[in-house]
């Protein structure tokens, strides 16, 4: 077997760009960073995610109000059609790899379920 799975993965990578779900994600993406307020609320959702990304990494303690602003940004995020479309593009595109991630796994589940 001389099959180079480097080279499967690369050709994996070059045809996932070819996808409409891609497609979809990348014009949303464009469409955000155009529009002066979704992309500051965006800006914002982003930072606070990060914050309590490192702080739950790093074992800190995440406060109440904290997880109060991050709930009331993502609803903020929501509210906003452009943002929306983006979070409705990127659940696409995530959906589209946990398929491709479940197909990738198979063989090692058969070894645990054979």
């Amino acid at each position: 077997m001389d099959t180079n799975i480097y080279d499967t993965a690369n050709q994996l990578e070059k045809e996932l760009r070819e996808t409409e779900a891609y497609a979809d994600l990348q014009a949303a993406f464009a469409a955000v960073k155009e529009d002066p307020e979704a992309n500051e609320v965006f800006q914002q959702f982003q930072e606070i995610q990060m914050s309590l990304q490192q702080k739950q990494m790093s074992g800190e303690e995440i406060l109440e109000e904290e997880i109060k602003e991050a709930q009331e940004m993502a609803l903020k995020s929501g509210e906003n059609l452009i943002i929306k479309d983006l979070m409705e593009a990127e659940q696409k595109l995530s959906t589209l790899i946990d398929d491709l991630n479940r197909i990738i796994m198979k063989p090692i589940q058969d070894i645990y379920q054979g």
